[in-house]
């Protein structure tokens, strides 16, 4: 009997290293996706859904475009994973990624952008429409190869120019719903396209030396961290302005307008703040407060939608 209980106590045991490795490469697999990034885009598409005319989808559909938009971006992340881990490894705060640190060749991460882009691609062909699939594979070229492979190394401009990549999940959530594009959805783009550089920018300036290690030519590293401040402060009020369009020509109510506002006139103090004493907290407070900024701001936007004022 007692044998017989030392024996799977062993066999527990020995299960035991294979779950860690399990659990590990799913974490590692979930990493090199972006996951909250990629949630976060989600989140945008399904505002941009959310607000397009009603034409009668059900929920299923609905949330099978957007897990294909999803795997779509998550694809786009695997790339650049593998694209950028040179980089990756030169830089403290990616040198621990999956591809730079090895855990996951570059051949495997592939496979899984292919495997997770092509599943994403069919969902939005069949569950969504044609004009939505392509737009989105537009929208991880753009990020995954126009934007990784050549503007990040190319021009200290590079995350203005291909933050529109990253700023289309609320046209492809509306587009999914109607099949066409319309003018209104594009505001949304351009609140994610108006607040893409300041929110990079902070990081960049927390993080100058790094990008300089790895010869990226970000903002602060080329024109000087005092300037790149008066260019967060300018795009902080830029985003102030572009957030009010929405309620301007009435796609949004008073509940949209009152926490734009708010959240934007916090957005400005900080940067106001970075501008005038700012260190490297300061520049990362902006940083992670400009992620709660696009997420609370297109929660309230949804929120609009159904409790008009």
């Amino acid at each position: 009997m007692a044998l017989t209980i030392d024996k799977k106590a062993l066999q527990g045991e020995s299960s035991l290293p294979l779950i860690n490795r399990t659990y590990n490469l799913l974490q590692d697999y979930l990493a090199i996706s972006k996951f909250k990034v990629v949630a976060m885009l989600v989140l945008t598409a399904w505002v941009g859904l959310a607000l397009a005319p009603d034409v009668g989808r059900g929920i299923a559909v609905q949330f099978t475009s957007l897990l294909g938009i999803g795997l779509l971006s998550a694809a786009a992340a695997v790339i650049n994973h593998v694209v950028d881990s040179e980089i990756d490894s030169k830089m403290a705060r990616t040198r621990h990624r999956p591809v730079a640190k090895g855990r996951l060749s570059k051949t495997h991460a592939l496979s899984f952008a292919a495997a997770i882009g092509v599943a994403g691609f069919i969902m939005l062909m069949v569950w969504a429409n044609t004009l939505t699939a392509i737009l989105t594979l537009f929208a991880l070229v753009g990020y995954a190869f126009v934007y990784t492979s050549f503007l990040k190394r190319a021009t200290p401009q590079n995350i203005v120019i291909g933050g529109l990549a990253g700023a289309m999940p609320p046209l492809l959530g509306w587009v999914s719903e109607t099949d066409q594009m319309a003018a209104a959805p594009w505001l949304l783009v351009m609140i994610i396209f108006t607040w893409t550089p300041p929110h990079f920018w902070a990081l960049a300036i927390a993080r100058k030396s790094d990008y300089e290690r790895a010869k990226i030519p970000m903002l602060p590293v080329t024109h000087g961290i005092d300037f790149c401040k008066t260019c967060v402060v300018a795009y902080s009020v830029l985003l102030a302005v572009v957030c009010v369009l929405p309620y301007l020509i009435g796609m949004s109510g008073l509940i949209y307008l009152i926490g734009a506002c708010a959240l934007n006139a916090v957005f400005i103090y900080k940067a106001v703040k970075l501008k005038i004493a700012g260190n490297d907290e300061t520049a990362m407070d902006l940083f992670r407060f400009s992620i709660i900024h696009l997420m609370v701001l297109f929660v309230v936007l949804f929120i609009d939608k159904w409790l008009p004022l």
